[in-house]
């Protein structure tokens, strides 16, 4: 493929799919977190007075940054996702399966680095398995 090509490529997945996953993601993610804060038990809890009961207030405004908290790093973890699997689309100028595996590898790997060599390599394999199973149940 030609230069030309491989950059128009390159600017319309990320105009078009990076812009829908990250928006998609931050939905999900935000969704995700305002459930997960209805549900915990310790949502408005106060330790230094561990019998008052706290106000509906409180409850929804942990509720609404645990939501966004969530909604954030869905929408990080999307957009690494989709701007890799774009790349690696574009650099292979191939349209399959395999470039989602390649893509959550690198993802996987990137965000598990952080806590050392062997979580980088277990993210990068979780994943790129998750990323198959995604794959080859959507195809």
């Amino acid at each position: 493929a030609s230069r030309l090509t491989i950059v128009f490529h390159q600017n319309h997945c990320i105009t078009s799919k990076v812009a829908v996953l990250l928006l998609d993601c931050f939905v999900l993610g935000g969704a995700f977190g305002v459930f997960t804060a209805g549900i915990d038990t310790n949502v408005g809890f106060d330790p230094k007075d561990p019998l008052r009961t706290p106000t509906a207030r409180e409850v929804l405004k942990d509720m609404g940054q645990r939501g966004m908290s969530y909604a954030k790093n869905f929408a990080i973890v999307g957009a690494m996702f989709s701007c890799t699997e774009c790349i690696i689309e574009s650099h292979r100028g191939v349209s399959d399966w395999k470039n989602a595996v390649y893509s959550g590898c690198v993802t996987g790997g990137a965000i598990g680095f952080r806590a050392g060599l062997k979580a980088g390599v277990l993210g990068c394999g979780g994943f790129a398995a998750f990323s198959a199973a995604i794959e080859y149940y959507l195809r």
